[in-house]
């Protein structure tokens, strides 16, 4: 059963602050760039066709010529789909005419696009018509299915609009149909759309849609090998995906004996995402049971310091327990994304800090890395070391690059980025009847059904005072962050004790009442289990949720000489203009002055190197690649 909920889109505004801030990024510069991509009408960004691709499909539709065909990868409208709901929360926080115009426009193309039993799916409207469904393991088409469900239910939600939620009840419908009513075996190659399913349910009531999610997460991996089954039936393949490779997959074994994260990581959050909400949604504690495993899993034994996850290239995916190499790390900014909404379900059935703790984590150092300052470009991969001339160039290394691009042809990361930040309020907030929950410190006003409302004033991430007003009376449940080990807490000026349940501070509050939290602002060093390799001897350094990295360009063009003296101090240094106000760190220090005495640079010597003194400068890591390319460390030797 559920303990509390996210809170609806509208129920969050924000008019100042760090997030408010990347939000109108969002709006005054991603949305629009991104839409351009859309249209192949930005400059200098790989060809997208996603919007022509429908506009194509509907021609198919009515006997026309397809113009130039289907263009792209075979999820192509899935970039569309997540665009429209980035557009569906950003209207929800700032109500924009011309841009509300703009979508219901493509929402016609896409309606247009929609076949007459309901299908939906540009690539196999276009041509191959006739292989619908005949695909599951790699054609996408339940991945795209999902990716436009969530972008309809968020579209409605904010604008009240039920165009795209018709076409997609109706969508779900044929599926239902396909799946059910006919009873096609199978399950989809890419989990996306059971997470989707439950969205659509909750916001349209249609038990079809329960019931769709239900069954494609209960037949997963009964029939380890369909995928090797269906490969036989069919003479074609997408990419050549390996049909035995269960773990890959997310079909290895039935959902509910998993007990180890593994596989594509985009994948596994997507489904563990929707097997949490399935669990809370009808109390299937055997369920939540196995999500319970596969966090551990992740977070204990299978996760970087910035919340990021899928340590390897091959597959996009996760290895093996404590491998997390930092330079070749995969690390992908969907992988985090899909984590916070893991941990997001994982919050609704057990309140508890530590979801919220990783939730933190992930967003505020790999999801903000994924997107440039200035809204423009973006990381797909996320690496905790970089080294121009060896990253992006090596065969083991070139997924690792030392800028962003402007667009990718698997476009997955951009939108998605763009549609979590302007929702972030919903992971931010959460309510029952009772009470009121604060997972997450965004400034701005929230109003609860219940009839509370609360103002959040803070400098977070790097202001560490978080201050609330009350409006109205009730229950207020606010985290107390895993990292801060000094806190204080007062109501209305008085001091209060501290007494935590699962990491969260319940407060009774009344009308005018105003609260206080303090959290610990000291910078920290941070060290590695030493079962992950090449982290001995190692450190970090945080400061509140952020993780901090040593850049070339502030630290003599190289970082690879620093070491971090033992014991050493950490100072809080002033703003940096330059990367949007970010807070910079300095540390005592030490650097390789030369090789050996004779100042030669041999490979090896038997000569001790000299070192000198010197202080460290650090940035948060959501900053770097933001002033050229240049060197990057997040953990440097002690000594």
């Amino acid at each position: 059963m559920r303990t509390q909920t996210q809170i609806p889109q509208k129920a969050f505004s924000a008019d100042s602050g760090f997030i408010h801030s990347y939000q109108q990024l969002v709006r005054k510069t991603v949305i629009p760039y991104q839409y351009s991509v859309l249209c192949d009408e930005a400059e200098g960004a790989e060809k997208s066709h996603v919007v022509q691709n429908f506009i194509n499909a509907a021609k198919a539709l009515k006997g026309e010529d397809s113009g130039d065909g289907f263009y792209g990868m075979v999820f192509q409208d899935s970039d569309a789909a997540k665009w429209l709901e980035a557009c569906a929360y950003s209207l929800a926080l700032f109500p924009d005419g011309e841009l509300e115009r703009t979508a219901d426009r493509l929402i016609e193309k896409i309606a247009d696009a929609q076949d007459q039993d309901g299908y939906l799916n540009t690539r196999f409207t276009i041509c191959d018509r006739e292989k619908r469904w005949t695909n599951l393991l790699e054609a996408h088409e339940l991945y795209c299915a999902g990716h436009m469900m969530e972008a309809a239910c968020a579209y409605y939600e904010a604008t009240g609009k039920d165009r795209l939620l018709n076409v997609m009840l109706k969508n779900a419908e044929h599926i239902y149909k396909i799946f059910i009513t006919d009873g096609h075996e199978g399950f989809p190659g890419h989990p996306e759309v059971e997470l989707a399913l439950l969205k659509m349910y909750k916001t349209t009531g249609s038990k079809h849609c329960l019931e769709l999610a239900e069954h494609f997460i209960n037949v997963r991996g009964t029939d380890p090998d369909y995928y090797k089954k269906e490969s036989l039936r069919r003479d074609w393949s997408v990419w050549g995906n390996d049909p035995g490779d269960g773990v890959y997959q997310q079909s290895a074994v039935p959902v509910r004996k998993l007990d180890t994260a593994g596989g594509h990581a985009v994948r596994a959050v997507y489904l563990y995402t929707a097997m949490a909400d399935l669990a809370a949604e009808t109390d299937d504690k055997e369920l939540l049971e196995a999500c319970e495993r596969l966090w551990e899993s992740i977070t204990l034994r299978q996760m970087y310091v910035t919340g990021a996850i899928g340590s390897t290239a091959c597959g996009e995916a996760f290895s093996v327990d404590y491998d997390l190499p930092n330079d070749t790390a995969y690390a992908e900014t969907c992988a985090s994304i899909g984590l916070m909404f893991f941990a997001s379900k994982m919050l609704e059935s057990t309140v508890d800090g530590k979801y919220a703790d990783v939730m933190e984590q992930a967003f505020y150092n790999t999801v903000l890395a994924g997107i440039a300052l200035d809204g423009k470009s973006f990381f797909y991969v996320n690496p905790l070391e970089c080294v121009p001339g060896i990253s992006g160039v090596t065969a083991i290394r070139f997924h690792t690059l030392t800028q962003r691009p402007g667009w990718y042809a698997c476009a997955c990361c951009p939108p998605n980025a763009a549609r979590l930040i302007s929702s972030l309020g919903k992971y931010a907030y959460g309510e029952n009847p009772d009470v009121a929950f604060c997972h997450m410190f965004v400034q701005g006003t929230v109003s609860f059904s219940n009839g509370l409302t609360v103002r959040c004033e803070t400098e977070y991430p790097y202001g560490f005072d978080i201050r609330y007003r009350i409006g109205g009376s009730g229950r207020l449940a606010v985290r107390i962050p895993g990292w801060s080990k000094k806190t204080s807490l007062s109501v209305n000026g008085t001091q209060r004790e501290i007494v935590l349940d699962r990491g969260y501070a319940y407060l009774k509050v009344s009308d005018g009442d105003e609260i206080l939290i303090r959290l610990d602002k000291a910078p920290r060093f941070v060290y590695a289990s030493s079962r992950v390799p090449g982290l001995s001897g190692r450190a970090c350094i945080c400061r509140g949720p952020l993780v901090y990295c040593f850049e070339g360009v502030d630290n003599n063009g190289d970082v690879l000489s620093l070491s971090l003296k033992s014991g050493g101090t950490v100072s809080v240094l002033d703003k940096e203009n330059e990367l949007g106000g970010a807070v910079r760190l300095s540390a005592d220090a030490f650097r390789i002055t030369q090789q050996d005495r004779d100042g030669h640079f041999p490979l090896y010597s038997s000569v001790p190197p000299l070192k000198e003194a010197c202080s460290a400068i650090a940035v948060p890591y959501y900053t770097w690649c933001n002033r050229g390319e240049n060197q990057m460390r997040v953990w440097l030797p002690v000594e």
